[in-house]
């Protein structure tokens, strides 16, 4: 008898590891990173799973498996319809984090200043109110409706991270604006090389607002 509970012993805790193993593997991740953005980051005239987005969310699996992600972002987005779609956004995914990536469509349409803020005023405080960390993430515009209107844009950002104490990814193109060759025909869209250099950019503001891994 004791030979045969010895026996079971042994099998019981060597087959520990690996079921602690397998439920690291398997388990869900427990918090949401969401992406509420527009073009840029629903990843506009690429393949699947090669936008900055998508190559995030397999970063987090390596490094962070307990965040996922979920890509909310819509080609063509304003500021106005991220505002309208955040609330359902954020009861269906109670996220974390929310990566905001908006403004840059309001600013080729030469939109109110005043009111893309307002919009990105209302995002940011329904994102705290909902138990969210926020991450701004800017961009630039040619100076299309005179440089005065392209500075004020570009300046909202930084004024925003301020206001709200939030960190800012200042421009998600550094790096990708200087090189045409990663530009699709359009030249507005960035191509599938550029996309590590924009996930790169988001990634050091990012990584801060992620908890630690589960158990360690």
């Amino acid at each position: 008898m004791k030979s045969l509970v010895a026996a079971l012993g042994c099998t019981v805790f060597g087959m520990l590891p690996l079921a602690q193993t397998a439920a690291a593997q398997g388990a869900p991740a427990s918090h949401r990173v969401v992406v509420l953005g527009d073009s840029l980051s629903a990843g506009y005239g690429l393949a699947q799973g090669t936008g900055w987005v998508a190559l995030l969310d397999k970063r987090l699996k390596e490094r962070k498996p307990d965040y996922s992600v979920a890509n909310a972002s819509i080609s063509g987005d304003t500021t106005a319809g991220g505002r309208s779609r955040l609330p359902a956004v954020l009861a269906r995914e109670k996220p974390s984090v929310v990566i905001l990536e908006l403004g840059g469509n309001d600013a080729l349409r030469g939109l109110s200043l005043a009111s893309s803020e307002a919009n990105m005023k209302a995002m940011i405080e329904a994102s705290q109110a909902a138990g969210a960390k926020v991450l701004l993430v800017g961009m630039r515009i040619p100076p299309n409706y005179g440089p005065d209107y392209s500075e004020r844009f570009f300046a909202m950002f930084g004024k925003l991270a301020q206001q709200y104490k939030v960190p800012l990814v200042p421009f998600l193109l550094e790096g990708v604006a200087q090189r045409p060759d990663w530009f699709q025909e359009d030249r507005i869209h960035p191509i599938a090389a550029a996309q590590p250099t924009m996930l790169d950019n988001v990634w050091p503001k990012l990584e801060p607002l992620l908890k630690a891994r589960v158990g360690r």
